[in-house]
């Protein structure tokens, strides 16, 4: 891939490289036989779709810098409008539609975009609820247009785009606004520049070895925006990408045999449900590669089962960062069983692995305060629990129309380089590699010392019929009483079960303080995932119960 301020530069470069090699396979239906019925699209048609289309907004006078709100689905037009959006010098504001009806409005509210581009059901949403009202004042629909009210999405299309002259991109310009799924916090608008996506384009691609013609299944949308500029063929699977641990495992498994998927993006839920699957039917997976699940941890007995149905050349690696900044770490499955995942197992927190040579990490003392300068919080030893500090080329600066937050997570150093402060906990090993304990904010500071949730749940994962586990805290801040919430494998017994968790928990010296021990049938996650543990509500649950 060419080094390229604005990744639409990629897309182009793509196309003329390679001009037939297929860039989009959507599969439409399963025949008789199992085998699917798709559609295909070239790097060219999909790089000439893009360009009419950035034509077509030029032609309505949607200008460079124009906020976009973009709610359609992994689709043809998913792919075409994204680039477009970036070629014709547009900003997509991106929000999970999951986060709840509430919360989506208050995103639109504040990112205020002009233009809504989005399939018929999101259009009448926001008929219905008001996304947006006020302040978009263009309406782009893909799909059947509600009441024939706005644009059609092939309203956009010119003839062709042979006059259109895209803007210069300035590296330092607002590519996108990615709001965050809000699962510990409020949604925050992260604001992308073209460098910041451009950086983890390159990062991803060196760091896993990518090579254009690869296949790449992902079910996380976003993740799937960096295929074509990858020079990988995207097969999108038919799943309700909001919900991934729903996703049919065998649906999945056929797919990748069928078109020989190389590459594998998943949730810690959807992998969780896949490595079972293919546990259970003792099936493999030989064309793929790397599969790559981020997100929230990966349990290290997904990571065993995955070994199991992949070739020993391939892996499964559990990247660690966030929406402000990733990738951050890596570690891939191998390196990661045995000794890591007994450390793991034994209250160490989860090793997300070495930070990437691009990346500078510091761990600072904990601190609920904001920092200006990093030099304004005192680095903590080697081995010691602090908060995880980044700063790299995909640390973004800011977020959007949100000055109180963006001081709480942002500082700079010496050079007036930004760091981003995690909001996570953790601690980097005498072999450089970062070990992840919990969020800040989950932390439970007790009278007799502070408790991690990923240190404590490791311990309880461990335990044979414990599905996942979550730690919270009950009462005044300083004096919390910590309890432990376990959701249990399907069939497990409480009289049984909770029995031998409190016997685990005694044996260690960092859980022998927790007595409380409560069984849920599941515990809430949250919606972009299906995997990061909601502690706040359960929490906030045992609060109101008293």
């Amino acid at each position: 891939m060419l080094e390229v301020n604005n990744i639409a530069e990629a897309l182009r470069a793509q196309a003329a490289e390679r001009p037939d090699g297929i860039a989009l396979i959507v599969p439409t239906e399963r025949a008789a036989d199992g085998r699917w019925k798709d559609r295909r699209w070239t790097y060219r048609q999909l790089n000439d779709l893009s360009d009419r289309l950035a034509a077509g907004f030029q032609r309505q006078g949607i200008a460079p810098g124009t906020r976009v709100a973009f709610m359609v689905p992994p689709s043809l037009e998913f792919f075409a409008l994204f680039f477009a959006l970036l070629k014709a010098g547009c900003v997509p504001v991106l929000i999970d539609p999951g986060i709840g009806l509430k919360p989506l409005k208050s995103c639109l509210g504040e990112a205020r975009p002009e233009v809504f581009i989005g399939v018929t059901r999101a259009q009448l949403a926001r008929m219905l609820f008001g996304w947006g009202r006020g302040h978009v004042k263009r309406f782009i629909t893909v799909g059947p247009r509600p009441f024939a009210l706005g644009m059609r999405y092939r309203d956009l299309l010119t003839e062709n785009a042979t006059d259109f002259e895209p803007p210069e991109t300035d590296p330092e310009s607002p590519a996108a606004i990615l709001f965050t799924s809000g699962s510990t916090g409020i949604p925050k608008g992260v604001v992308y520049r073209h460098r910041h996506f451009a950086a983890q384009v390159r990062l991803v691609r060196d760091t896993y070895g990518i090579r254009a013609g690869e296949v790449d299944l992902p079910t996380f949308p976003p993740f799937a925006l960096f295929d074509p500029a990858l020079g990988m063929t995207t097969v999108i699977p038919k799943m309700d990408f909001p919900r991934p641990a729903r996703a049919n495992p065998e649906m999945l498994v056929s797919l990748i045999e069928q078109y020989k998927a190389t590459n594998l993006f998943g949730s810690p839920a959807l992998m969780n449900t896949l490595s079972r699957h293919l546990e259970a039917h003792s099936a493999k997976l030989p064309t793929v590669r790397r599969a790559l699940s981020a997100g929230a941890p990966v349990s290290p007995a997904v990571v065993e089962r995955m070994h199991l149905a992949l070739d020993s050349a391939a892996d499964i690696h559990t990247p660690y960062g966030a929406t402000e900044c990733l990738p951050v770490a890596t570690i891939a499955g191998r390196e990661l069983v045995g000794t890591l995942s007994e450390g793991n197992r034994h209250g160490k927190g989860i090793c997300v692995g070495r930070p990437l040579e691009a990346n500078q990490v510091r761990i600072i003392r904990i601190n609920d305060q904001s920092l200006a300068r990093i030099t304004d919080g005192v680095e903590v030893k080697p081995g010691e629990i602090g908060e995880i500090c980044v700063s790299g080329p995909t640390a973004t600066d800011k977020y959007w129309q949100r000055e109180a937050q963006t001081r709480l997570a942002k500082m700079q150093d010496e050079e007036g380089t930004v760091w981003h402060r995690m909001g996570d906990l953790g601690w980097m090993d005498e072999d450089g590699r970062l070990w992840y304990c919990g969020r800040k904010s989950e932390r439970v500071v007790t009278t007799e010392g502070t408790l991690y949730t990923e240190c404590v749940e490791g311990i309880v994962n461990a335990v044979r019929g414990v599905y996942r586990s979550a730690l919270v805290g009950v009462g005044e801040d300083g004096s919390k009483a910590p309890v432990v919430i376990v959701e249990p494998e399907p069939g497990q017994q409480r009289e049984t079960l909770v029995p031998r968790i409190a016997e685990r928990l005694a044996e260690h010296e960092i859980t022998r303080t927790i007595k409380r021990i409560e069984l849920r049938k599941a515990l809430p996650v949250d919606i972009r995932h299906n995997a990061k543990i909601r502690r706040g509500d359960l929490a906030a649950e045992l609060a109101r119960k008293g």
